[in-house]
């Protein structure tokens, strides 16, 4: 197939986009390389796929030279007649949307990136499929949606309308968006609710990152709510077989669906919604003893109070994903989480 994938510079569109040309398919990657955090890492991560950073220029098409199937363009989704001409000129069969603006506690202070990228960029997204006969847009969106829900664990089934960070809303808003496309214009689309996701070339905001480069350089890591979290941690190689099987079936709408009853996770439209997690939610101090295991040092601990926009457990109900397409994830966390310490030393050369 023909795919593009948004985010490609990104944690998971990295993986993903060498997971699929390394089966055979055509891929380009799109993104606009932000300052979010360090581009150097976002230009290692496309270095590892062949792009070589003096190529990626605004609006150019570059090649790989380490894959034949593997073109990359650096874009931003705000630009609207970018996006509209590359669907348009490259004649894509699907779409994998993981490109945005990541980040719950970024949110607080920078609320318009969210907007700028997850809400008007998901609309050119959407239009550019529309336009371009796609047949299937597969996209992120985050457990995060789940708000103040407390029953757990987190079901499509279960309403999300209490979010409590604009990531979330943005996030939700996405999902919205997506059924209307499907409804109106028989868009197939997948959204897919991740759960925190880690591994090999993560995120530098995210908790493994931070723990670990602060474990071993001695220094302090903060604790948020007294280490009473809950997360169910997804290693990286489970999301991406995850999302990859989405790609592939591509929803039908479901024939027997109820409006008086509505299952909010599909519809008689080709619309569908996934939780993709490990179904095992781990203690954050856990998770903090299996990353002092893998790095050999003790972590030395500020307890603190919860942060705005985080909530304190995360439990992925993953019984869709089974059922449909056959796949749980099932990475155990110290084996995660010392591939990614690995990683790290590897990387950083520590």
């Amino acid at each position: 197939m023909k795919i593009l994938v948004t985010g490609t510079a990104g944690f998971i569109g990295f993986h993903l986009c060498r997971q699929l040309l390394e089966r055979g398919d055509e891929v380009t990657g799109l993104d606009n390389i932000n300052d979010y955090y360090d581009v150097n890492l976002k230009y290692a991560r496309l270095a590892e796929t062949g792009i070589e950073r003096s190529v990626a220029d605004p609006g150019k098409i570059v090649q790989s030279s380490k894959y034949s199937g593997y073109r990359f363009v650096r874009m931003d989704l705000g630009d609207r007649e970018g996006i509209g001409s590359l669907f348009k000129k490259e004649g894509f069969d699907r779409v994998c949307h993981l490109a945005a603006q990541a980040g719950v506690r970024y949110s607080l202070t920078n609320p318009y990136a969210y907007t700028d990228s997850n809400i008007n960029g998901f609309v050119n997204i959407l239009e550019a499929c529309r336009h371009n006969n796609i047949r299937h847009l597969a996209y992120a969106s985050s457990s995060s949606v789940y708000g103040l829900n407390e029953k757990m664990p987190f079901s499509t089934k279960h309403n999300v309308d209490h979010p409590v960070s604009l990531y979330a809303a943005s996030k939700k808003s996405n999902e919205l968006m997506a059924h209307t496309y499907s409804h109106l214009y028989r868009l197939p689309s997948t959204g897919l609710r991740f759960f925190t996701v880690y591994g090999p070339w993560g995120r530098p905001d995210m908790a493994l990152f931070i723990f670990t480069k602060a474990i071993l350089e001695g220094k302090s890591i903060d604790v948020f709510n007294y280490g009473n979290m809950e997360r169910d941690f997804t290693y990286i190689d489970d999301i991406v077989k995850g999302v990859v099987r989405v790609i592939d079936h591509p929803p039908e709408g479901e024939v027997d669906w109820n409006g008086f009853a509505p299952d909010p996770a599909s519809s008689p439209a080709p619309y569908k919604i996934y939780n993709i997690g490990n179904n095992s939610p781990v203690r954050l101090m856990d998770f903090i003893h299996a990353i002092e295991k893998a790095t050999g040092k003790k972590a030395i601990k500020n307890l603190t109070a919860i942060q705005a926009g985080d909530v304190p457990a995360t439990w992925a109900d993953v019984d869709d994903l089974v059922n449909d397409l056959g796949y749980r994830p099932d990475t155990d966390i110290e084996k995660g989480v010392e591939a990614f310490v690995d990683w790290y030393r590897g990387y950083y050369s520590v």
